[in-house]
């Protein structure tokens, strides 16, 4: 199961099953399921916080520009050093930021200080520290909750504007996916909990156990809440001044429960572990290699099923390990490779290469124009709008049997540094020089006069130096067409198309310092 945003576009949208808890100003108010209730401790109510934030989100298929301005709201907490803390979702893409207090009939301005999508958590200044001489931060228990322990939310969802409390007991501790790389400790919780709680603490007894993130689509009462430990991984990351995320590793793995993978392997009698399916890379340096079996993280053993013990009734993914115990960018591990065992230090990394990665936290696409075309380079979030429609299954087909690497090399990493796919984002800009072709939205641009394209820089770089008489752009796909363009005309019509449709730039900024550095 996937975590994702609603906001954030994320490329796996069309699988989502979770839906973060943000609240846009422009839906209507539904029957709120929760009921304003007093608070057990006014110090918890104190340190609840309702969030305002204006966000521009891009638009991703008019990169030139962004959305229009969007008002919604979220919750958040006061945490040590003077700061709020609350989901990335909530403040991604915002232009503007107030927080208000309970009861408060003033709001204070605050900027986003640290963003972290992938974990979706955020980290909030205030403009006037005064607000913390009379709102001091909650108090975060240091171990995980049990399971039917008593939890209470707080925060400010749809259906009224005075802080809101449910209550409910964990169902659930596991280790799983949050937005893909990303994967994390997660609390599951029956409390109900609505567009508006997210960012909000929950509660037991007095202290936090977590932040309220996310619910399950289509479900009574199943919601989910970012783990202390989680939280306290966040802001020791941030301590230095900036966010480096969560170390992992990336290699396909099987589990071992098959006798006659055992058999196969040579394992000695009581071995149990991972077996390796595809290593992350191939390179003879590489520490993990085809058919080897993982049997330990650290000094912990791994079942048959690639679960640990902690806590002693607790048994979650190996890999939970990792952000514990990794250690200068590796993580011990104890193998067995053709029967015998040894240990290894493999690396790990918060990176993963995608070649069809994510923008990432606050980010925009970056793109060109030249006449009628508009390019980009394809980003997860740009497929993710094709994913959330009725016809993504469609869409897919269509693509995939076309030969569009938009869907071929979805999963792919870079085949060399700086590998970026180039797609065009856009149907043509009205002109005549588009006069009887196909359009081209969404095809992936292979070559320009016969040069193959290695991402957005290399295209322009290409463009610009062209000398030729004709612009000559082939995509990939054996349904779409080589468009031909006079290169003179090309771009003399550049800036008229510009003119007309209100485009203020021909370029982003990383693309126009490539275009302009021909002068």
């Amino acid at each position: 199961m996937q975590l994702l945003s609603l906001r954030a576009g994320r490329w796996l949208a069309g699988a989502c099953l979770l839906t973060c808890l943000s609240v846009s100003a422009a839906e209507p108010p539904a029957t709120p399921v929760t009921t304003n209730a007093t608070a057990a401790s006014g110090v918890i109510e104190n340190s609840v916080v309702k969030i305002f934030s204006t966000v521009r989100y891009p638009d991703l298929y008019k990169p030139w520009t962004k959305q229009s301005p969007e008002e919604q709201t979220g919750s958040g907490v006061v945490i040590e050093g003077k700061r709020i803390l609350t989901n990335a979702h909530v403040v991604n893409y915002a232009s503007q930021v107030q927080i208000q207090a309970n009861q408060a009939g003033d709001k204070i301005s605050a900027t986003v200080e640290y963003l972290a999508p992938g974990i979706d958590l955020a980290v909030l200044k205030l403009d006037d520290e005064k607000f913390f001489d009379t709102h001091a931060p909650l108090a975060r228990a240091t171990v995980l909750p049990g399971i039917k322990d008593t939890v209470l939310t707080y925060g400010f969802p749809e259906g009224g504007t005075s802080l809101s409390i449910t209550k409910g007991i964990v169902s659930r501790v596991e280790f799983t996916a949050y937005s893909y790389p990303v994967s994390g400790l997660r609390i599951q919780i029956d409390a109900a909990i609505n567009p508006g709680n997210s960012g909000g603490p929950a509660v037991a007894g007095d202290k936090m156990i977590g932040l309220t993130f996310s619910r399950l689509n289509e479900a009574d009462n199943i919601g989910y809440i970012i783990p202390n430990e989680e939280i306290d991984l966040f802001l020791a990351d941030i301590a230095d001044g900036k966010y480096d995320g969560k170390p992992a590793m990336y290699d396909a793995l099987q589990t071992l429960e098959n006798p006659a993978l055992r058999s196969f392997l040579n394992l000695p009698p009581g071995a149990a572990g991972m077996v390796v399916h595809r290593p992350r890379q191939t390179n003879d340096d590489y520490p993990l290699k085809e058919w080897d079996v993982i049997s330990k993280i650290g000094t912990a053993p791994v079942d048959d099923q690639g679960m640990i013990s902690v806590g002693g009734d607790l048994r979650v993914s190996f890999l939970y390990d990792i952000q514990h115990i990794a250690t200068n960018g590796t993580v011990p591990l104890t193998i067995f490779r053709a029967g015998k065992e040894q240990t290894i230090n493999l690396p790990v990394s918060a990176e993963y290469p995608r070649l069809i990665p994510e923008l990432g936290g606050g980010a925009y696409p970056s793109y060109f124009i030249c006449g009628p075309l508009v390019f980009s380079e394809l980003t997860g979030d740009f497929l993710g709008g094709y994913l959330r429609t009725k016809y993504a299954g469609a869409f897919l087909a269509r693509e995939s049997t076309a030969g569009n690497p938009l869907v071929t090399r979805l999963a792919d990493q870079p085949a060399f540094p700086g590998e970026r796919l180039v797609v065009i984002s856009s149907p043509f800009f009205p002109h005549k020089l588009a006069q009887g072709y196909s359009n081209p939205r969404s095809e992936v641009v292979k070559s320009v006069n016969g040069i193959p394209v290695k991402n957005l820089k290399h295209l322009v770089e290409t463009l610009r130096d062209s000398k030729d008489e004709f612009i000559r752009i082939a995509c990939f796909g054996r349904y779409s067409e080589t468009m031909l363009f006079p290169r003179a005309q090309m771009l003399a019509a550049t800036d008229d198309i510009l003119t007309d449709n209100g485009v203020r730039a021909q370029g982003s900024p990383d693309a126009l310092a490539v275009w302009n550095a021909k002068k």
